[in-house]
């Protein structure tokens, strides 16, 4: 699950993850995604460079 704000400053990423990974997995430059989400600090940058999903491997723990 991919944090709602950006743990810096505060800003909304969650809603740009979709778009974000589904263009990573196309192979687009990431620099130029990031850019056109919008993301420009990097610390917002960060919080979708280094996600990982972790949800399917601990679901069968529940």
């Amino acid at each position: 699950m991919i944090p709602v704000r950006c743990f810096t400053c505060g800003k909304v990423v969650s809603t740009k993850y979709e778009e974000y990974k589904a263009r990573r997995d196309e192979g687009e430059d990431l620099k130029a995604v990031l850019d056109d989400l919008g993301l420009e600090r990097y610390c917002c940058r960060r919080m979708l460079l280094t996600h990982k999903e972790i949800i399917d491997e601990l679901t069968p723990y529940q």
